[in-house]
C-alpha cells in the first residue's frame, strides 16, 4: 500500500521537472530565431532572462541566482562566453527574487512586465560594463556605452512584451504543483 501512495508524489515531481526542464529548452530555441512580430530594432525577447524571473519571483535569492548561473552558462555555450551571460542573468535571479513581493509583484501582468524591462536594463549594464572592460583605451568605453543604449531599451521594451507569454502559463503550473504538494 505504501508504493501506490508514494507514486503520486514521485510522479508529480517527475512531471514538474519535466515541465521546468522542457520550458528551458524551448526558451533556448526561441534565442536565435528570428520570428515575424518578434524583433525590434533587430533585437529579440530575452527568453532566459524572462524565464529567469518568472522562476525567480516566488523563489528565495540563492535559487534565482542558481537557476540564472545556470542558464547564463548554456546561453554562453550558445554563443560567445565573452561577456558571459551568467553573471548577469544571476545577479537578475537574486534581485527578483529579493524584490518585496508583497508591495510591488501582483498577479497580474503588468508587474511582471515591468519587472522583466527593469532587469533587462540591469542585464545589459552588466554586459556593457563587461564590454567596457574588455576594450584598451579608456575613451572606448564612452563608445561602448553609447552604442549599446539602443540595444538595452530595444531589448528591454520587446522582452517585456513577451513576458507574459512565458510568466503566466509557468507560474500557473508551478502554483498547481505547490498546492498538489501541500496535499
Amino acid at each position: 500500500m505504501s508504493r501506490i501512495s508514494d507514486w503520486y508524489p514521485r510522479k508529480r515531481q517527475l512531471l514538474n521537472w519535466t515541465v521546468t526542464i522542457g520550458s528551458v529548452l524551448v526558451c533556448l530555441l526561441l534565442l536565435p530565431m528570428r520570428l515575424p512580430g518578434m524583433e525590434l530594432l533587430g533585437i529579440t525577447p530575452n527568453w532566459l532572462l524572462i524565464w529567469v524571473v518568472a522562476w525567480s519571483v516566488k523563489r528565495t535569492a540563492i535559487q534565482g541566482a542558481i537557476a540564472g548561473t545556470v542558464l547564463g552558462l548554456l546561453q554562453d555555450g550558445m554563443t560567445s562566453p565573452h561577456p558571459t551571460h551568467a553573471l548577469s542573468l544571476a545577479m537578475i535571479g537574486i534581485l527578483t527574487a529579493r524584490l518585496q513581493k508583497q508591495r510591488y509583484v501582483q498577479e497580474d501582468f503588468i508587474s511582471v512586465a515591468l519587472i522583466v524591462f527593469a532587469m533587462v536594463v540591469v542585464a545589459e549594464a552588466i554586459t556593457t560594463l563587461q564590454f567596457s572592460f574588455l576594450t584598451d583605451a579608456a575613451g572606448d568605453w564612452a563608445e561602448v556605452w553609447k552604442s549599446r543604449q539602443p540595444i538595452a531599451l530595444a531589448s528591454a521594451i520587446v522582452s517585456s512584451l513577451w513576458a507574459p507569454a512565458v510568466y503566466y502559463p509557468l507560474n500557473r503550473w508551478w502554483g498547481k504543483m505547490k498546492v498538489l504538494e501541500s496535499m
